[in-house]
């Protein structure tokens, strides 16, 4: 860039005055100070837009990337799943073919979707008796809290000789 010190703004500034003249150099200093304003906005969004570009592009390589190790993870995954679907059809077959001359061995290690369903059914309402909360009679018939009180409101109301306690302790 130009190497601009005090001694040649003087100069400049020396020779404006001598060219253009007193009059108008007040009028040309500032749309000169315009224009190299404007100019240095210019610059300034020329080099945003081109970071902008190269931000872009490296995303787009990012998504071209992610999106080929999806695919390749996703056809890992079916080519897995169908191996496994064959072993499981060729079990089948096999326990088909000999399920019926065989005894009571094959159907133990069998569970039939009744059985799971059962499991299942009593696992939500086991769940569901956990985290229900306890109805207000029930807390009022067997004593339970029914509504929470704060550490400093416990002590005042039990607290001997307030005026608001509902216990006496003598």
């Amino acid at each position: 860039m130009i190497d601009l010190g005090l001694s040649k703004l003087a100069i400049i500034g020396v020779v404006a005055l001598i060219v253009i003249g007193p009059e108008k150099l007040p009028k040309v200093a500032r749309m000169a100070g315009t224009l190299y304003g404007r100019a240095q906005r210019y610059l300034h969004d020329v080099k945003s837009e081109v970071s902008r570009e190269i931000e872009l592009d490296e995303l787009r390589n990012l998504h071209k990337e992610v999106h080929e190790s999806a695919q390749s993870f996703k056809s890992e995954v079916e080519q897995s799943m169908s191996s496994h679907v064959d072993e499981v059809e060729a079990l089948w077959d096999n326990r088909e073919h000999t399920g019926s001359t065989s005894s009571s061995s094959s159907t133990h290690a069998y569970v039939s979707t009744a059985d799971i369903e059962r499991k299942a059914r009593d696992f939500r309402r086991k769940k569901l008796v956990r985290t229900s909360s306890v109805p207000a009679w029930y807390k009022h018939r067997n004593g339970g809290k029914t509504h929470v009180l704060s550490g400093a409101a416990r002590v005042r109301k039990f607290r001997p000789g307030s005026s608001k306690s509902k216990t006496s302790f003598f």
